[in-house]
């Protein structure tokens, strides 16, 4: 009896290369997230600390919206 469910595998040299490109491309979105959220809080900082306050508690809603979502998509 002839197996059908088996869902044919990538060729090994396109894993490899797609796992030595992965690495770098997280670090390339980190740094330029990094780099955005940088200057967003200097931008922030020469505002004043009212709308300090105010982006401190978007940015803890929308944290606490993304890890609520996780966990439900997760499921």
């Amino acid at each position: 009896m002839a197996d059908v469910s088996r869902v044919p595998a990538a060729p090994l040299a396109e894993e490899a290369l797609l796992g030595l490109l992965l690495p770098f491309w997280q670090l390339v979105i980190g740094a330029f997230v990094l780099f955005v959220v940088v200057v967003s809080i200097g931008r922030l900082a020469r505002r004043g600390a009212s709308r300090m306050t105010t982006a401190l508690l978007v940015s803890a809603a929308a944290i606490a919206g993304f890890t609520v979502l996780g966990v439900l998509l997760e499921s």
